[in-house]
């Protein structure tokens, strides 16, 4: 396994936030048992990428456990871990050709998948949709993402959008930071639990103007003040040190 004093700082700066966010999914039931994944480029080194040892629960993730693969998912670092080269697929396709997505994150969340699976997919509900609303892009379902061809038509739909609903699959969210990629794939899971809960009323729903979706990405910078996921991170990190310590190990 990696270790402080064998890697770079910026790339161990990078394997602990990036197993804090593994933490935080498990600590928020967004997990699916070993299944989906969160992966990050690592710092100075192109082609080469952190993602987590298969059949590690998310809680159990550690900043040394993470394995160094490049961009076939080929471990470029001697570890003892197994990783699943078939749940690179998607992740690949998108550091492929975004390369200001420094971290990608996939879950198979109930709320996620029920939103992806009906038709007008994520509606203006509620605050919390407006942000996701704003930048987000579709994906339809092509099976399980196995197939190489797949990814060009990936790459294609998400465009510049760092948040994605995959038709009867899951979310999907990126970032430049691993802080960023959070935020945004919060809010989005956010938006799609109200949304779930506000259907099962059984009343109308009234939704948001247009005219106010359209205007929100300005009023997302004044709420976390230009800082984006960045101003909640360190209060993320102290909720872990308190509820799920060792990420950092």
């Amino acid at each position: 396994m990696a270790r402080v004093d064998k890697v770079s700082a910026a790339e161990w700066q990078m394997r602990v936030d990036l197993a804090a966010a593994y933490r935080l999914v498990a600590l928020y039931g967004w997990d699916d048992l070993i299944f989906t994944h969160l992966s990050a480029r690592v710092p100075g080194e192109e082609g080469h990428f952190l993602i987590n040892p298969y059949g590690w629960m998310f809680d159990e993730i550690t900043a040394s456990s993470l394995v160094k693969v490049d961009m076939d998912c080929r471990k470029v670092m001697d570890s003892p871990h197994e990783v699943n080269p078939a749940g690179f697929t998607i992740h690949s396709a998108i550091h492929a050709v975004r390369h200001d997505a420094h971290c990608v994150m996939h879950t198979h969340t109930v709320a996620g998948v029920a939103v992806s699976a009906q038709a007008s997919g994520l509606l203006p509900l509620s605050q919390q949709s407006l942000f996701p609303l704003a930048n987000l892009a579709y994906h339809d379902y092509e099976g399980v993402a196995l197939r190489e061809d797949e990814k060009v038509r990936l790459q294609a739909d998400l465009g510049q959008a760092n948040v994605m609903i995959l038709r009867n699959h899951g979310l999907l969210s990126c970032g430049d930071t691993v802080a960023n990629a959070f935020l945004n794939l919060f809010l989005l899971q956010r938006a799609c639990e109200i949304q779930i809960a506000a259907q099962a009323g059984g009343t109308p729903l009234v939704q948001v103007p247009k005219v106010i979706v359209d205007g929100i990405a300005q009023a997302a910078a004044q709420v976390t003040r230009g800082l984006g996921g960045n101003l909640a991170w360190p209060a993320l990190l102290r909720r872990l040190d308190r509820l799920s310590p060792g990420y950092a190990d």
